[in-house]
């Protein structure tokens, strides 16, 4: 970054008396903090990488209190950068706040084919971490197998379930299967049927997949336990929330079976848990019942969690959970997104797919389109409902869809709700041109982070646009209003 760039990020953290997702303060006023190795490496395992800031002491109130010498700081930050595997390659700038020399050391995010990155101290085990929110924790067994996973196309739907049998499948339902498959295909035709099995990813050596366990199985869960659905219906805004007379739960279930069976047996929940409410048309005056969510984008959000799920063993032991509130509808499915995929291409790009072979057959069985046209499906009619567009959220080791039941007069919307929105009213505290939000985000098309992120926010009444203050500059900014 230009050193006039640092000068008003320090002037906005010493303001803000914080750090964050991407920002780490240091003091080194009295000499190189010793341990860096857990910040090298959880900003190189993040998108974005992020900024460490040399001279702004915590423990001052947030105050630039300068380095002890920019040179001897740089050389040392750079030793125990080549301490950690792969190589971090930072890059410093130098400015001067309030009489005190400030350095800042930008951390690149690695390809996700390089990660994780991790101190050779340490080992790649105990030496990887992630950021979340302002701090530096381990990185978990599975969040190392993801990277791992992908960088090696692992597929778990594909591990066979040594235990299990062909008499632990649904004989007609894989003749069916098969047939269905061989339809119009006269090569395939001629194939053995054990040729078939294997070829169609149902067994490998003889043995059942997890995939054809999951889509086939007399009873899926007697060799996996949690993979199930849990669902919920609680009288408030939280779990743990109770009515009048004191129940804590409306409903409560466990859905188990195939996937076929679980998405049938899901849906007829959600149909139960929802409010209907009944329109009566005004040109033709028929009425007719709409239910308090469109039934196409839960069973597309259901389809989804249970297909595109982690079937790892370091997941296997966490159910999908569908959970009603009284303002919204979640579903939890375990495993984060896949690959490369971003919460912003969701709908837009196409993903590699987490589990392909089970993808495949529940095309078939449950009519899913595996089109990519799930994320589309669900923002199309939630807004033919008029209700604002679903929320997408990439947590920590899952992935949660949330339908918001309020009219979009009355709801917040999508992305001012989530943290990226957070993050921008934040960011926009100094007047940012479309350029700078954008890189901020991490996104290549400037009109789309504006449309998607920006506008939202000013129709919330969070930022507003001013003109610049730069002579010469005609570029709008956008700014957070004070008050917001």
């Amino acid at each position: 970054m230009l050193p006039e760039e640092l000068t008003s990020l320090v002037k906005k953290v010493c303001r803000q008396k914080s750090e964050g997702q991407s920002i780490e303060l240091k003091a080194a006023h009295k000499g190189t903090p010793k341990r860096l190795y857990d910040t090298l490496s959880s900003f190189s395992n993040q998108d974005k990488g992020g900024i460490i800031l040399f001279g702004i002491d915590e423990d001052e109130g947030y105050a630039p209190v300068g380095v002890y010498d920019p040179q001897d700081l740089q050389k040392k930050v750079t030793e125990q950068c080549n301490q950690m595997e792969p190589p971090v390659r930072a890059l410093f700038t130098l400015t001067e706040v309030d009489g005190a020399e400030i350095c800042s050391a930008e951390i690149p995010g690695l390809d996700l084919s390089e990660r994780p990155c991790y101190y050779k101290g340490a080992g790649r085990i105990k030496g990887s971490y992630i950021r979340v929110g302002d701090a530096d924790l381990p990185m978990t067994d599975y969040e190392l197998y993801s990277f791992e996973a992908f960088r090696r196309h692992l597929h778990d739907d594909e591990r066979t379930v040594p235990q299990a049998t062909m008499d632990s499948l649904d004989k007609e339902a894989v003749e069916s299967y098969l047939a269905s498959r061989r339809d119009g295909k006269p090569g395939f035709s001629r194939v053995s049927d054990e040729q078939a099995l294997e070829m169609l990813n149902i067994t490998h050596g003889g043995i059942p997949t997890l995939a054809a366990i999951m889509n086939f199985g007399i009873y899926p869960q007697g060799y996996f336990p949690q993979l199930c659905i849990t669902a919920i219906s609680v009288p408030g805004t939280e779990i743990g929330d109770i009515d009048a007379q004191e129940v804590r739960f409306l409903d409560n279930r466990r859905i188990e079976g195939t996937i076929p069976e679980m998405i049938e047996e899901s849906m007829s929940f959600c149909m139960k848990n929802m409010k209907v409410r009944t329109i009566i048309d005004s040109e033709t005056g028929l009425r007719r019942d709409r239910t308090e969510y469109p039934v196409e984008a839960i069973r597309e959000a259901v389809l989804n969690a249970l297909i595109h799920r982690d079937y790892s063993i370091y997941t296997e032991g966490t159910p999908v959970q569908v959970d009603f509130f009284a303002d919204r509808l979640e579903i939890h499915s375990p495993g984060c997104l896949y690959g490369r995929m971003s919460i912003e291409q969701l709908g837009i790009a196409r993903p590699d797919l987490r589990n392909p072979a089970l993808a495949v057959m529940a095309e078939v069985l449950t009519s899913a389109e595996n089109r990519y046209s799930g994320i589309p499906t669900m923002r199309r009619t939630m807004r033919e409902y008029g209700l604002s567009d679903p929320v997408f959220e990439n947590r920590r080791n899952e992935f949660v869809v949330t339908f918001y039941n309020a009219a979009k007069a009355d709801a917040v919307p999508a992305p001012a709700r989530g943290r990226r929105g957070d993050d921008l009213v934040e960011f926009c505290m100094i007047p940012r041109t479309r350029e700078e939000i954008a890189d901020h985000l991490g996104m290549k098309s400037v009109s789309y982070a504006i449309k998607t992120y920006v506008q939202p926010l000013i129709d919330a009444g969070k930022i507003d646009i001013v003109a610049s203050d730069v002579p010469g500059d005609l570029r709008r900014r956008y700014r957070t209003i004070a008050d917001a």
